[in-house]
C-alpha cells in the first residue's frame, strides 16, 4: 500500500542565478522534535519519526493495513450513514465532507479479520471523519462488531480515536455510549476477550465509555486520553497540571493503561493477547 501521492504543485527555490522546481509535499517537519523528514521515508516507517518516535495519525485504510493479515478482512455495515434526527444545522453537509475527506460513510470502518493469524472482530475510528466523534452510526456499527464476536465466538479489537460526544446528534449520540459499554459487558459474561487500543487522541465520550472497558488496554506512544482537555481541566481547577497529564507515558505510570506498545509492534502484540486469550 503506498500512502504518498506525487504532489502536483511546486514551488521554485533558487540556487545561485539557477532556478529550481521542487515539488510541494516531498518533506514534513515533525511535530515531535522539529526534524525534517521526507515523506517517502516516514510513511516506510509506519507514519513513525525515525529521531523522536513521534507517532503520526494513520487513517483507517492505513490502520487496517498494518494491523490485518492480507486478505483475511470483510468489512460489514459498510453502507450505514448518519442521518438528521435533531434537524441540526448544515449536519448533512458536514457529514458529506467528512465522507470526501475520509473516503468512508462514517468514523469507523468495522469488520472480521485475522491479525497474526488469530481471529477477530475489529473496528477502527478515523479521526478525519469530524474529529473521530462518537455518532448513531459509529455506535451501532461497534456494538453490532462486538454481537457479530459473541456469536463467532472470537475476541474484539477496537482502535479508538475521537474528539467525543457527536454534538449535532445530541442525545442520540450520548445513548452510544450506554449501547456500547453494555454490548461490551455481554462480550465479557461470554468470557470473550476486548483488546483496546488507545491512539492520539481518544477524549469525551469515547473515553468515557469503550475505549477504556478493555480486558487489555493499550496505548500509543504520546498518546493524547482524556475526558476533558487539559485548558478546560486547568481552568476548572484553577492548578497547573503536571507535565504530561493526559499522554498515554502518564496513564500507564499510574494505572489507567496496562502497557504502551510502539506501531511496528502492534499487530505482533495483538495477536499475542488473543491466543492468550484463546487458549
Amino acid at each position: 500500500m503506498v500512502w504518498y501521492k506525487k504532489p502536483k504543485k511546486v514551488i521554485t527555490k533558487f540556487q545561485g542565478k539557477k532556478q529550481v522546481q521542487v515539488p510541494q509535499g516531498l518533506y514534513a517537519k515533525c511535530k515531535g522534535c522539529g526534524t525534517i523528514l521526507y515523506n517517502k521515508e516516514l510513511d516506510k516507517n509506519y507514519k513513525v519519526c525515525p529521531k523522536c518516535g513521534y507517532h503520526y495519525q494513520l487513517s483507517s485504510l492505513e490502520r487496517l493495513y498494518l494491523t490485518v493479515d492480507s486478505g483475511s478482512f470483510v468489512e460489514y455495515d459498510e453502507k450505514l450513514d448518519s442521518k438528521n434526527p435533531l434537524g441540526f444545522p448544515e449536519y448533512e453537509a458536514k457529514v458529506k465532507k467528512g465522507q470526501e475527506k475520509a473516503k468512508m460513510t462514517d468514523a469507523v470502518i468495522t469488520g472480521m479479520g485475522k491479525v497474526a493469524g488469530e481471529p477477530a472482530s475489529i473496528a477502527i475510528m478515523d479521526f478525519q471523519f469530524m474529529g473521530g466523534s462518537l455518532g448513531s452510526v459509529v455506535g451501532e456499527k461497534i456494538t453490532r462488531a462486538v454481537e457479530r464476536a459473541i456469536e463467532k465466538k472470537i475476541g474484539v479489537i477496537i482502535f479508538s480515536t475521537s474528539g467525543g460526544a457527536r454534538m449535532q446528534e445530541g442525545i442520540f449520540s450520548l445513548m452510544q455510549m450506554a449501547k456500547t459499554s453494555a454490548a461490551l459487558g455481554r462480550l465479557g459474561e461470554a468470557g470473550l476477550p476486548y483488546i483496546s487500543v488507545l491512539t492520539d487522541p481518544t477524549t469525551g465520550g469515547v473515553a468515557a465509555s469503550y475505549s477504556m472497558l478493555g480486558d487489555v488496554n493499550l496505548a500509543e506512544p504520546g498518546a493524547m486520553v482524556g475526558f476533558a482537555g487539559p485548558r478546560v481541566i486547568e481552568q476548572t481547577i484553577r492548578q497547573k497540571l503536571p507535565k504530561g497529564f493526559q499522554r498515554s507515558e502518564f496513564l500507564v505510570d499510574h494505572g489507567f493503561v496496562d502497557a504502551i506498545v510502539h506501531r511496528k509492534e502492534m499487530k505482533q502484540t495483538l495477536g499475542k493477547y488473543l491466543k492468550f486469550f484463546r487458549s
